[in-house]
């Protein structure tokens, strides 16, 4: 299987469990929001009934007779209701509609029951299906024969003698009952309204969730896909940079055990060749064992404060011979007094001395190299002082399109990989390792054919002035 199937896998995999996971939650989300609103709306509506029968409930109670047959009371108090046993044909004028409290008959109705439990009073749009004998349930929900729902509420209604609560389930004090229902129409077709909006929209929804997913667990998976091709990058260029060296050493040894023993000139040049070789493969193998120490961060040393004038004097007395033998005018300009940072000064030796071997090998002869040293105060955006150290040169300079290269590992301008060019390729991206274990910054400012400055900034704990 080659790397792109398994990332590709990989990422639909990852994007299968985002997809699962949103689903699950918007699921579940829908569900209890749906739940919410419909219980919201029932409640609401029981609310709405209730009030309504406290209303009728106080209007008519101080209008009941103790004792009186109720017909006639009945017709005076609900014009517009039929009485059980007669024609329903009541006409009540607006006024009278409103003196009941009920304006809407089309989704209310109402019904009176005697004491015993007998129907007395009706409204002309009650359901007819319902019976005509008392069911003294607070709360009934049924459905009609034309298969629409309804919600009834019943409450006791009590004669002027009596002072029972409206609500009280007391049948002896009682004159009789009063059952209010209301049509599950409206609310059923809201809940029907939502159903469907979660029905399509769902499926909406989950298709957005996946393509999201898609194109989050692309984004997710491309860091991951970079460092895997980073990593083969990486191998190979350490397997070419091991096989060169690798490949001189086994010929070198292979020539010296060709050559007759007497010739012992001949056989001193070639062990030379194998000691310049294998000590090639010894730094090559020390540079990568640095890199990886430094990016595990597995140096437990504690950092210390280092006096960067010294480093920078030191460094710049230890290069000055291969300078002169390039015909390399290199200098230091370091302040009189002393400038200390935190960090581990074998690696900061290590970082700035890559930098000055960088410049004095890609400078011509009659070149300059200059190394500095001095203190800013909120550099490079930083709200702290700074110490700065700029390694400056004449060299053939670095094009713009490969500035942000440099520091790869085993990455070189013109790429060649010959011993003309020398080194390995990891010593920038050494002393990029190096600042970012220091929280440091390093950059490069270069023009072809004119220069490049390398500049370190380090975070100033004390300066001696």
């Amino acid at each position: 299987m080659n790397s792109y199937s398994l990332f590709r896998r990989s990422r639909l995999r990852l994007a299968l469990w985002y997809a699962g996971v949103m689903g699950a939650i918007l699921s579940v989300s829908g569900f209890g929001m749906y739940r919410a609103m419909a219980q919201a709306n029932w409640a609401a509506m029981e609310r709405e009934i209730e009030s309504i029968a406290g209303t009728l409930h106080d209007s008519v109670e101080p209008l009941l007779p103790a004792a009186e047959e109720p017909t006639a009371v009945l017709q005076q108090i609900f014009p517009d209701l039929c009485l059980s046993g007669r024609s329903c044909n009541a006409t009540p004028t607006l006024i009278q509609r409103h003196t009941i409290g009920i304006s809407d008959r089309t989704t209310y109705y109402i019904r009176l029951f005697d004491r015993q439990g007998k129907l007395l009073a009706f409204s002309p749009n009650q359901p007819l299906s319902l019976p005509k004998t008392l069911n003294r349930t607070l709360w009934q929900t049924f459905r009609a024969a034309n298969g629409i729902r309804y919600h009834q509420f019943t409450t006791v209604l009590h004669s002027d003698n009596t002072h029972h609560q409206p609500h009280e389930p007391s049948v002896h004090s009682s004159w009789g009952y009063l059952q209010i229902g209301r049509t599950l129409e409206p609310f059923d077709a809201e809940i029907g309204r939502i159903q469907w909006i979660i029905a399509i929209g769902f499926p909406i929804v989950l298709s957005l969730v996946a393509a999201s997913s898609w194109w989050l667990s692309g984004l997710a998976m491309q860091p991951i896909y970079q460092s895997y091709q980073q990593q083969q990058q990486f191998t190979a260029n350490a397997a070419h940079e091991l096989r060169s060296p690798l490949a001189s050493l086994l010929a070198t040894v292979e020539a010296i055990l060709r050559i007759r023993q007497s010739n012992r000139q001949d056989i001193q040049m070639m062990l030379h060749t194998v000691e310049r070789q294998g000590r090639r493969l010894s730094h090559l193998v020390a540079d990568l064992l640095l890199l990886t120490s430094l990016e595990q961060n597995s140096s437990l040393k504690p950092f210390q404060p280092c006096c960067l004038n010294d480093l920078v004097s030191d460094l710049t007395e230890e290069f000055l011979e291969l300078a002169t033998a390039s015909d390399i005018h290199l200098t230091c300009q370091i302040p009189t007094f002393e400038i200390y940072a935190l960090g581990n000064e074998s690696q900061l030796y290590r970082l700035v001395s890559n930098l000055i071997a960088n410049a004095i090998q890609y400078t011509s002869k009659g070149g300059y190299v200059t190394v500095s040293l001095v203190t800013c105060d909120a550099c490079g955006g930083h709200s702290h002082r700074t110490a700065v150290i700029a390694v400056k040169d004449t060299g053939i300079g670095i094009p713009l399109a490969q500035q942000n290269r440099i520091f790869d590992r085993f990455y070189r301008v013109d790429g060649d990989r010959s011993r003309k060019t020398g080194g390995t390729g990891l010593g920038l991206a050494i002393a990029q390792a190096i600042a970012q274990k220091h929280q440091a910054s390093l950059r490069v400012e270069s023009q072809v054919g004119k220069g490049s400055i390398f500049t370190l900034e380090l975070t100033l704990i004390s300066s001696n002035t």
